[in-house]
């Protein structure tokens, strides 16, 4: 498990460095305003959907259908077909209606910045299709055990992004946002690249080709085995699309605010998914596919000895992440972001919304992990109706915070739904598992070294961050 762990980890950690790169050079180019509104708009769409079909809900139905498929092969092309036809046919929609689309994201956007958004999203949109192959061809190295191409190829997109910055600089603020979605779709197809080139040195290439060889053959023998997978995989699509409605959300509702706070959102949730995807979705990923197979052949215990040693990990590492980066969020910010366009103002709103965001960092992670065991056990519905509570939850906070507390309402709305999440996951889970994966005693440790922790880094602040800042 660590081995693919470790592996996962390094390849998110360089991703995310090159995605703060990108994000620094992005704030100093842009700053926060209205044109920088308008790229992370254009890129929110095709990402919604990305992270609905392509990452949430496909991989955690595929994975344990594909694993007890008898026709592996013609099912794997059957579903890729489906599923890539309609996402195809999504974006040509798109690039049809591109103002409409655009007026769907942003609905507090004035008619003029929505037709200045609406190229922006079409060109944006072209990443959705490419990046779902790229999920489908990660899902077949997963199964194998490989997942150091995927760990990596996601920073070819920071890449292109950061070379797309490089190349704009200089020019008007239309001209960067025109080369930065350009830079989206090539960095998506670098990825699909990487992946066909990672699936031929595994021999993989050979399964696939046999599917669409036999695909008409066999095409009937697959039926049910189809019909369990499409079952599934809409409660899935709910209960994995819920926190990206979320974020969709707070898009839509600070359209409404002043311009920029959808920049603030951005940069402080780029932040906070640091930790989240280094620890907690990096787990994930490298488990899944173990405890999947583990309960395949009722083999329990070992799956929960997986899931115990997981959760003492991510309590540790993001409970100090999220005591850290609180006490610290206002130099963070300065430090990553505070150069060229982007002012001391624009860092202390970007704080603000980043310390509402990291109160949730650790329900958020330990709810990943432990609805790990519900997806395993092919319990997509219930995993949905939790999702339904926590968007419920999500919805009736948002609105009710936006006006007293603008982007920060809606970061602490986002966060007080991971614990509703988190309270019906565990519950789900059941008490008899629960007993064998936390124990007493290690929630005793963490509180001690929380607490030693957060005085240190009180310290910090105090004593070391000025002298850092002084003269900036």
């Amino acid at each position: 498990m660590f081995k693919s762990l470790f592996t996962n980890s390094v390849g998110i950690l360089f991703s995310r460095i090159l995605g703060f790169v990108r994000d620094l050079l992005t704030a100093s180019i842009l700053g926060a305003n209205v044109y920088s509104d308008i790229f992370f708009i254009a890129f929110k769409l095709p990402n919604l959907f990305r992270r609905i079909f392509a990452e949430g809900a496909f991989t955690q139905t595929f994975l344990p259908a594909f694993t007890r498929a008898r026709h592996k092969a013609v099912f794997s092309v059957h579903i890729f077909l489906l599923f890539f036809g309609f996402i195809l046919l999504m974006t040509v929609a798109v690039n049809l209606f591109p103002q409409a689309a655009a007026k769907l994201i942003a609905l507090g956007f004035d008619a003029q910045t929505v037709a200045l958004a609406a190229p922006y999203v079409a060109i944006n949109f072209f990443y959705l299709p490419l990046i779902f192959a790229v999920t489908f061809l990660s899902t077949f190295l997963q199964y194998k055990n490989h997942f150091a191409t995927t760990a990596f190829a996601t920073g070819l997109l920071n890449i292109a992004l950061i070379l797309a910055l490089l190349l704009a600089k200089g020019h008007g603020s239309g001209t960067v946002v025109f080369y930065l979605s350009c830079g989206v779709v090539l960095g998506g197809a670098a990825q699909l690249l990487v992946h066909l080139l990672a699936i031929r040195a595994l021999g993989l290439h050979r399964l696939l080709l046999g599917g669409i060889r036999y695909y008409r053959r066999k095409a009937a023998q697959i039926r049910e085995e189809t019909s369990r997978f499409t079952r599934e995989f809409f409660p899935a699509v709910w209960g994995n699309s819920t926190a990206q409605f979320a974020a969709f959300l707070d898009t839509w509702l600070a359209s409404f605010l002043s311009a920029g706070v959808i920049s603030y959102l951005y940069y402080a949730n780029r932040v906070f998914q640091l930790p989240l995807a280094l620890f907690a979705i990096a787990t994930s990923v490298a488990l899944f596919p173990k405890v999947s197979r583990h309960l395949k052949h009722g083999d329990e215990a070992k799956a929960r000895a997986m899931l115990s040693k997981a959760f003492l990990f991510l309590l540790y590492l993001l409970g100090l992440s999220a005591i850290g980066g609180t006490v610290l969020a206002e130099e963070i910010i300065r430090l990553l972001f505070e150069r060229g366009a982007f002012s001391a103002a624009d860092s202390a709103h970007t704080a603000l919304i980043l310390q509402m965001y990291l109160i949730g960092l650790l329900p958020f992670g330990l709810n990943k992990l432990f609805s790990l065991w519900l997806y395993a056990q092919r319990r997509q519905a219930e995993a949905a109706k939790i999702a339904t509570w926590s968007l419920g939850t999500n919805i009736l906070f948002s609105l009710a915070l936006i006006y007293p507390l603008g982007g920060a309402g809606l970061a602490l709305s986002t966060t007080i739904s991971g614990f509703v999440a988190l309270a019906a996951t565990l519950k789900a889970v059941g008490k008899s598992h629960l007993s064998d994966i936390i124990r007493p005693k290690d929630g005793m440790l963490w509180l001690l070294a929380s607490v030693l922790f957060a005085v240190m880094m009180i310290g910090v602040k105090v004593y070391l961050m000025p002298l850092l800042f002084e003269g900036r």
